[in-house]
């Protein structure tokens, strides 16, 4: 005698006869589970068979035109799936098409130059920002409020950077040419401490304007969607200027990494950034060092970073810093609960 599982559900026992004839009928399938009355041997009825010589064929139901019928049009082609109120109402639809279908849809259009890079690094800004939705979401967080977040903060940075050109004012951008240990001081206090303070001023405002205290995790979401805004200026910046003066394999791997992990790091920096403010407002007492330590430390790591990122120092001391950066903010996050108990004291 044999018992049958699947799906954690046993049947049985059947003697062979019985399970002949459950298999030729698609009732028992050939990779189900199969114990002996005992339950001291495990197999697939697939083996089972073997083992005992058994001669089996799953019948046909039918002709194959008797088939097709059975299965219907219905199954093939479900006409209400096609209905607006149908497409609209389905957000995992939505979700799998705009991901999946966004760039073929800009293949077809009429579009050209700095416009094409700038709407394929959104379209990789999408993507990111449905996983840290996924992951960093909570309660407090308004679908409003990001969407204004991700492109007030590129236009801010593209009125900043591009038109008034203030971030040149900085003493210490012209460390960065030098040899280190000044372009590490250039590249920290000039290209680190500006870009991750302009990254950080629409948390400020968020918090500022807030109508309740806003948990950690709240204002890291927000950092993580301010970074990857900026990740998207900068990236398109870099793709049609230093890039496109690359060889065609250099070129295609730069681009690549400004679509998708560079926006993803300055991201996980700003979203440090956030940690930090967030407890600045929720511990004031302790506020000087907190919004210090949610620049400083945010800035500190770029600057490391891209000081050595394009040096022979790059594998041992930017890339780890880059796996160093994601720890930090997993380990915030995870600490949040007694670091509120440390500074409520």
């Amino acid at each position: 005698m044999i018992y049958i599982e699947r799906n954690s559900q046993r049947f049985g026992p059947y003697d062979d006869n019985a399970l002949i004839s459950y298999i030729e009928s698609g009732q028992v399938l050939l990779s189900d589970k199969a114990y002996d009355d005992s339950k001291s041997v495990t197999t697939s009825v697939r083996q089972y068979i073997k083992d005992k010589h058994l001669r089996v064929k799953v019948k046909h139901a039918g002709s194959f035109t008797y088939q097709l019928n059975r299965i219907g049009t219905e199954l093939l082609f479900p006409k209400d799936a096609f209905t607006k109120k149908s497409v609209i109402s389905d957000t995992r639809l939505i979700l799998l098409g705009l991901v999946g279908l966004i760039p073929s849809v800009l293949m077809f259009l009429p579009i050209g130059g700095l416009l094409v890079f700038y709407l394929i690094s959104l379209y990789f800004a999408v993507i990111w920002g449905l996983f840290f939705y996924y992951f960093f979401k909570t309660p407090q967080v308004k679908v409003k409020t990001t969407v204004s977040i991700f492109f007030i903060t590129q236009a801010a940075v593209f009125l900043i950077w591009d038109i008034l050109g203030l971030p040149a004012l900085n003493p210490f951008y012209h460390l960065i040419d030098l040899a280190i240990p000044l372009s590490l001081i250039g590249y920290t206090l000039g290209v680190g401490l500006t870009e991750e303070l302009g990254k950080s001023i629409p948390l400020l405002i968020i918090n500022r304007k807030a109508k309740e205290p806003l948990i950690p995790q709240t204002l890291v979401f927000y950092g993580l969607m301010s970074g990857i805004a900026f990740g998207v200026f900068e990236g398109v910046q870099y793709q049609v200027t230093i890039n496109a003066q690359q060889e065609y394999a250099t070129a295609y791997m730069l681009n690549i990494l400004r679509l998708t992990s560079l926006p993803f790091i300055h991201a996980v920096w700003c979203g440090i950034a956030g940690y930090f403010i967030s407890f600045a407002s929720l511990y004031p007492k302790y506020r000087m060092a907190l919004y210090f330590l949610a620049i400083g430390i945010p800035a500190l790591l770029h600057g490391i970073y891209d000081t050595f990122c394009g040096t022979l120092l790059g594998t041992v001391v930017a890339l780890p810093v880059m796996f160093i950066t994601v720890i930090l903010l997993n380990s915030y996050l995870k600490q949040g609960v007694n670091y509120q108990s440390k500074l409520r004291n």
